[in-house]
């Protein structure tokens, strides 16, 4: 059974950057493909971005792209979501997750088989 557990959020100003990480344990994430889900209140979950198993390909929703960027340390154990030019659209609580069967990373989150317990990420204007 793998554990995921998200640090790093808080509130930043619009336009500052935020680093938030996702430490596994019980499993290493060099075997998964991992995502970034966040949602925020009265929405649905939503797709943020994915990193493949190797850590090579990613992919990112088109409202983040350009300024969140996906990686992963597998000798750490940890995947990071490097986030820049924050605006208040991107408050939310924030997921990862992990899964077995879609390695190289997936925008769709029946596809992830482990989840954190999320971090608040909160924009202010």
């Amino acid at each position: 059974q793998v554990r995921l557990v998200e640090n790093g959020g808080g509130l930043v100003q619009h336009g500052g950057s935020l680093r938030l990480s996702c430490a596994a344990s019980g499993g290493a994430l060099s075997r998964y493909g991992m995502g970034w889900f966040r949602q925020a209140p009265g929405k649905e979950r939503e797709f943020v971005a994915a990193i493949s198993w190797h850590g090579s390909i990613t992919n990112y929703a088109g409202s983040v792209k350009d300024r969140f960027t996906i990686s992963k340390d597998n000798d750490k154990n940890t995947l990071f979501l490097q986030m820049s030019s924050l605006k208040s659209e991107d408050t939310a609580v924030y997921s990862c997750a992990a899964s077995v069967t879609n390695i190289i990373g997936s925008s769709l989150s029946q596809d992830y088989n482990y989840w954190g317990q999320g971090t608040q990420v909160t924009v202010s204007s």
